[in-house]
């Protein structure tokens, strides 16, 4: 029985997909630090929960109310649906995937018991676990698991995927050996599928048949099933004591009796609630709330608190390299040269690690120590002046979501455009606007976050640009990026991957496609009883879970003790 194909292990590294498409696009926060420093430990934990050495060992029971930043007012028809983090905490509450990431983001097997390639990688046997159930007492097998695939990929109506098609387009076929295996062909050889699967949670068929109610009766195989969904107020999930998992002290996963989930979009509201123990555990990208009330809180002995930016998004200016006035690499670079990210950070706290690439360190297509241009507003003058003697407009609308911290940002980067002779006028929208407008490349330039680290294969959704693509955001279409993201995904090579990939982010500094800003950073307050963000570890000895808090991460292990 082969395992789940693993980078360096054999010829391919797979990739990391870390959360829900459209919603991946989420809007930029604080900015920060020079590339790789770190900010002050005393306001970090380093991906570990403070606490956690007095805890003891997991109880089970009690119930975990976890205040997350937003509703999932789409809903949870998985192939339909735009997750973003607070939505894909929920998900990892209800469903399962095929697969699921390790700390190292490559991927191990999950309700799959392998996942196995052909020489040429473009046939994948995957071999399903026996006796799985579904909420509704349905048994998980090939059949439905064929469903959910043709479905993500547009092929079984009445499910009509937005961009899960796109993304997976690369899928040839999807059919049925036997009762417990399914058997993929791709277009391409493509080792990065198994990471692939790692985001696409399995429904029940009588969800995914459900022409009215598949956004809102969830039936997954997860360790907490649906009692209750009142939206903008409470999502109740229970104990699902059919589970399959087994705990280390030979239970079924999950330890708490239930969990709910409150939407509480004011980050301050929710520190307060936490506090008041209203609520028990809570998300936020807040860098103000993260090194202020959150780090206070723990320092005081109130909460554990939990700070990490591994595998992070970047945070940054997205550029229309399709339209003027970013068309042209004088402005693009005007941008970049104009913007002091070091006295944003300042402004802004002083938090985060100022990024030079796409790619968080340690990841597929990182490269030490790149430079991406420097402040200099002399020269990014001359530029502007230089386009608005060939006829240029060096007017721009910057566009922005409503939150306090970004409008904060936004006026910052006004004033510094300014002074370089860019007149810079501020959009805000809700973020689904913005999403809306960017989608339809109905923007200059927006505050975006993106791109959380693991195989570069995926980020051939975001900037390929030989063939129409709607999820090419920022329009670019360079030969240099077009060849490395074509040739990367067929190379089953994992050292010649890595080589391709790694031609990318120069070709962004060189080029100012885009404005890199910061690594974006994520923090969990919880309860001084609750504890496990990262306790359980995946089946079959697969190790520790992965740590890119932008996905969400499991809640099966989180449990309620001392």
């Amino acid at each position: 029985m082969l395992p789940v194909v693993s980078p360096d292990k054999a010829r391919p590294r797979p990739l990391r997909w870390a959360v829900g498409l459209a919603a991946i696009a989420l809007l930029a926060g604080a900015c920060g630090k020079d590339a790789g420093e770190k900010r002050d430990a005393a306001a970090e934990t380093e991906t570990e929960e403070s606490g956690l050495a007095d805890a003891g060992q997991p109880v089970r029971g009690g119930r975990i109310v976890y205040g997350v930043e937003a509703e999932t007012t789409g809903g949870f028809c998985l192939p339909e649906a735009q997750l973003g983090p607070a939505g894909n905490l929920i998900r990892n509450a209800l469903y399962d995937t095929l697969t699921s990431l390790d700390e190292n983001t490559d991927p191990q097997p999950f309700l799959a018991k392998s996942v196995s390639p052909d020489a040429t990688f473009q046939t994948w046997t995957i071999g399903l676990r026996s006796g799985v159930s579904f909420h509704d007492g349905t048994t998980l097998d090939a059949a439905v698991v064929k469903n959910n695939l043709d479905a993500f990929v547009g092929r079984y109506p009445p499910r009509a995927g937005t961009l899960f098609p796109i993304v997976l387009a690369n899928i040839d076929t999807v059919t049925v050996a036997n009762p417990l295996t399914v058997v993929i062909t791709t277009k391409t050889p493509w080792p990065a599928l198994p990471s692939y699967l790692a985001t696409l949670g399995i429904m029940g068929q009588s969800q995914l048949d459900d022409k009215d109610d598949c956004d809102s009766q969830m039936v997954g195989t997860g360790p907490f099933k649906l009692a209750t969904w009142t939206q903008g107020q409470e999502l109740l999930a229970q104990r699902n004591d059919d589970y399959w998992q087994i705990a280390p002290d030979g239970e079924p996963y999950p330890y708490a009796d239930a969990i709910a989930f409150r939407p509480i979009p004011d980050g301050q509201q929710a520190m307060n609630a936490l506090e008041s123990g209203e609520i028990n555990a809570f998300a936020t990208d807040a860098s103000g709330i993260i090194h202020g009330t959150m780090t206070d809180l723990r320092e005081s002995g109130d909460i554990n608190l939990l700070v990490s930016d591994d595998h992070a998004e970047v945070e940054y200016l997205l550029l229309n390299n399709g339209k003027a006035p970013f068309d042209d690499e004088r402005m693009r670079r005007a941008v970049a040269t104009g913007v002091d990210r070091e006295t944003l950070n300042e402004l802004s706290g002083d938090v985060a690690t100022i990024a030079d690439q796409p790619f968080p360190e340690g990841d597929m297509g990182y490269v030490e120590g790149l430079e991406f241009p420097e402040f200099d507003p002399e020269a990014a003058k001359a530029l502007v002046a230089e386009y608005v003697a060939d006829g240029g407009n060096a007017s721009i609308t910057l566009t922005a979501s409503q939150d306090p911290a970004q409008l904060a940002q936004t006026g910052i980067i006004q004033n510094m455009l300014g002074e370089i002779g860019i007149s810079v006028k501020v959009r805000t929208s809700d973020q689904a606007t913005v999403i809306n407008e960017v989608l339809a490349g109905n923007f200059e330039v927006s505050m975006w976050r993106q791109h959380a680290g693991g195989d570069a294969d995926y980020q051939r959704n975001w900037w390929y640009g030989a063939t129409p693509n709607p999820t090419n955001f920022s329009r670019i279409n360079d030969p240099v990026i077009n060849e490395a993201l074509e040739e990367g995904r067929s190379e089953i090579d994992p050292d010649k991957r890595r080589a391709i990939y790694e031609r990318i982010a120069p070709r962004f500094a060189e080029k100012v496609f885009s404005v890199w800003l910061t690594y974006s950073e994520w923090g969990i307050g919880l309860g001084k009883d609750v504890h496990g963000i990262f306790s359980a570890e995946l089946p079959d000895d697969g190790g520790p879970v992965f740590t890119g808090l932008a996905a969400g991460h499991p809640v099966h292990g989180m449990w309620i003790g001392n």
